[in-house]
């Protein structure tokens, strides 16, 4: 399991006499990089000497708002020169508000606010967001300083869903801290039920926060684990996918290299294991994010190549715990239909059950009735049909085919049940997309249907 802790403070006196057994607990339970947060000029030296000193620590500088009321334009400086040219700093906070201690009055508190967003701008570093019992000024600050354009994270989240939404719109992650886990914080899992994993990350804001079963202790790294376990819970993720995706999302936002990696051809979501053997699609979709980056769920999907059968099999073979194999991936696998063919079988005689994901283009593709050739070697086929005429395919799905496209679409859905036990007609929530009219053409061609979220696709 991979974790990172996205906002400690690791640096202070509560850890001086077992720093190293902390980092050794972290290790142990998968955390490979914390982040360091300054929160007055004092910490924030610390979060960098820290930094500076190892190697998967990772700092941040700024001004905590209780000490808004004391803030010089010598303090702005240092934090400025902290920052500029140091590749381990990666972000400007924790700065914010906090109407909940008022330990600042509240107009120092926003103008410090302001500054330190228009310094992350002028240095091009994302924000570390503190907000307590100041919501709505928080907001309308983000946006009249026009904080989307470095964009960041809102630590410890204690909005609602709705401000958790208009945050992500606003180019911000939401950050999940060890309160997911107390009994009484039915609110913020709430936000984790609401809020896409890919717009998620976690920390412990060690040495506060301390998550069950640990409360009345220090807080500390190794136990971001049960953040990211109790989110797990709530979205249906195993531990594993949910320490990658926020790992994943965290390098994004703070600009932290990814750990270089072979090309994905098979990849791990829930209990299934997904074959990833083409970049290329018959269609050009809309929606689809590959256009911006070919990741999913935290697998970046890029292909150096296509691989042949013995790279899939090796790939399959090295993975474990998977109750079915999927040929998905950021690509249209019917393209491969070859390939396909050869895999399943040799899938199909281990015991596995075989499903593929496909954007039903491929009888137009191969310029013939392919479905005959899956009979014995698939067990399901998920068709993305994503819309309930010709007009409105040719618009989201930019087909090449044509007016063809749609009605092959339909042709291969009515013929498939025919040579694969279960079909399923899917289509994107689009904004303007009728999904009822959707759902009734998936009746009348005899398959089932379902909704697919936009974080679903790939």
């Amino acid at each position: 399991m991979e974790l990172i802790d996205s906002h400690s403070h690791i640096y202070g006196s509560e850890f001086a006499e077992d720093f190293e057994e902390m980092l050794d607990r972290a290790r142990e339970a998968g955390v490979g990089t914390i982040m360091a947060v300054g929160a007055d000029m004092e910490s924030s030296r610390e979060a960098v000497a820290l930094a500076a000193s190892r190697p998967n620590i990772y700092c941040s500088v700024g001004i905590h708002p209780h000490d808004a009321a004391g803030v010089t334009e010598a303090d702005y400086q240092a934090v400025r020169e902290l920052a500029i040219g140091n590749p381990k700093v990666v972000a400007i906070g924790e700065v914010g508000l906090d109407f909940f201690r008022d330990r600042s009055p509240r107009p120092a508190q926003e103008e410090v606010f302001r500054r330190f967003i228009r310094m992350a701008r002028e240095l091009s570093l994302p924000l570390i967001i503190h907000d307590r019992d100041a919501h709505e000024r928080i907001v309308a600050i983000l946006k009249e300083e026009r904080a989307d354009e470095v964009g960041g994270v809102l630590h410890c989240f204690s909005g609602d869903l709705a401000m958790a939404q208009e945050c992500i719109d606003m180019n911000f992650m939401i950050s999940i801290p060890g309160t997911v886990t107390y009994p009484s914080n039915e609110a913020l899992r709430e936000v984790v039920r609401g809020v896409k994993i890919e717009k998620l990350m976690v920390e412990t804001d060690a040495p506060y926060l301390t998550p069950v079963p640990h409360r009345g202790k220090r807080n500390e790294p190794a136990f971001v684990r049960l953040a990211a376990e109790r989110i797990a819970e709530l979205k249906g993720l195993s531990p594993e996918d949910v320490g990658r995706i926020t790992s994943f999302n965290t390098r994004r936002v703070f600009r932290i290299d990814q750990p270089a990696q072979e090309d994905t051809i098979a990849y791990k979501i829930r209990t299934s294991l997904y074959l990833n053997i083409t970049n290329r699609c018959s269609n050009r979709c809309t929606f689809c994010p590959k256009f911006e980056e070919l990741s999913v769920k935290g697998h970046e999907l890029k292909l150096s190549h296509e691989p042949n059968f013995a790279e899939v099999i090796a790939a399959v073979d090295a993975a474990s715990d998977y109750d079915e194999v999927v040929f998905c991936g950021f690509g249209e696998p019917l393209i491969r239909l070859d390939l396909v063919k050869e895999v399943a079988a040799e899938l199909k005689r281990r015991g596995l059950r075989v499903r593929i994901n496909t954007d039903g283009q491929a009888n137009l593709v191969h310029g013939r009735n392919i479905l005959p050739e899956l009979k014995g070697l698939v067990d399901a086929l998920s068709v993305s049909l994503n819309a309930a005429n010709a007009t409105d395919y040719d618009r989201l799905c930019n087909t090449p085919f044509g007016a063809a496209g749609f009605e092959g679409i339909c042709e291969f859905l009515r013929q498939a049940p025919r040579h694969v036990p279960q079909v399923t007609a899917s289509a994107v929530t689009v904004p303007g997309l009728d999904v009822e009219q959707v759902r009734e053409l998936a009746r009348s061609l005899g398959v089932e249907f379902r909704e697919r979220e936009y974080s679903e696709v790939g």
